[in-house]
C-alpha cells in the first residue's frame, strides 16, 4: 500500500471514530431541557472525542479508541459547573423574583447576582437598604466551603472620581460586613470598587443612572487539581 493510500485509509477510519461521538455529544448539548451543567458535559465530551481521535491517529492508534477515551475526558472538563452551583442559581432565581435582581451564569462558570440600585443603596450612600438583606440571607444560606465570593461594587458617573471610587468600594465592603455576619468567613471573601468606569446603561438619563449605581456578586467554586 502506497503512503497516499495510507493516508486516505487513516483519515477515512479518523472520520468514522469520530462522527458517532461528536454527532451524539452535540445532539445532547443542543437540547433545551438540559441545564448548564449538562450542556457543559456534552459539549466538553465533542470537543475531547475530536481532539482525542486526532491524536490517536495522528500517533498510530485507532481513530475510534482515541474519540471514545477523549470524549470521556472531555465530559468531565466540561463539567465544571457542580450540581451545587446549578442549585445556588436556582435558589437565587426563585429567592430574587420581582425583585429586579439578575441570576445569571457567567462564561467562565461563576454565579453572578447583579443587585440594582432600588433594592441595594440609596443615591450617594453606602449603607444597605433592608430590601436587600433577604436577598444576602438567601445567598449567604448553604455556602459550601470551597466557594468563593468576590464582590464589586459600582456607582453612575454623578460626581467625580475622587468620590465615586470609593463610594464603590464601600458599598461592595458594606456587602461583605453583612455576609461575614450571617456566617460566611472574610477570608472567601474579596471585595472591589469600579466607581463609575464600567457602566451597563447610558448615564444621560435617570433610568440609565440607576442600572448603573448597583452590586455584583460573584460565586465561584475552586477546581480540582490535576
Amino acid at each position: 500500500m502506497n503512503t497516499m493510500t495510507q493516508d486516505l485509509s487513516r483519515s477515512q477510519r479518523l472520520l468514522r471514530g469520530t462522527g458517532l461521538a461528536l454527532a451524539v455529544a452535540l445532539a445532547f448539548s443542543g437540547c433545551a431541557e438540559m441545564g448548564p451543567r449538562e450542556k457543559g458535559t456534552a459539549t466538553g465530551a465533542a470537543i475531547g472525542a475530536i481532539g482525542g481521535a486526532v491524536i490517536s491517529s495522528a500517533t498510530g492508534g485507532k481513530a475510534g479508541t482515541g474519540a471514545l477515551i477523549g470524549g470521556a475526558v472531555g465530559a468531565v472538563a466540561g463539567n465544571i459547573w457542580s450540581k451545587r452551583m446549578e442549585d445556588k442559581r436556582k435558589q437565587m432565581e426563585a429567592a430574587t423574583q420581582g425583585t429586579g435582581v439578575e441570576v445569571t451564569r457567567t462564561a467562565d462558570n461563576r454565579l453572578q447576582v447583579n443587585v440594582p440600585s432600588d433594592i441595594s443603596f440609596d443615591v450617594g450612600r453606602s449603607a444597605l437598604r433592608p430590601a436587600l438583606h433577604p436577598v444576602l440571607d438567601k445567598f449567604a444560606s448553604g455556602l459550601d466551603g470551597s466557594m468563593k465570593v468576590m464582590i464589586v461594587g459600582h456607582t453612575d458617573s454623578t460626581g467625580s472620581d475622587a468620590i465615586n471610587d470609593p463610594l464603590s468600594v464601600d458599598r461592595a465592603a458594606s456587602v461583605r460586613d453583612y455576609l461575614v455576619m450571617r456566617g460566611v468567613s472574610p477570608t472567601r471573601i474579596s471585595i472591589e470598587g469600579k466607581g463609575s468606569h464600567q457602566p451597563i446603561a447610558d448615564n444621560s438619563t435617570a433610568e440609565g443612572r440607576a442600572r448603573n449605581r448597583r452590586v455584583e456578586i460573584f460565586l465561584s467554586e475552586a477546581q480540582p487539581k490535576g
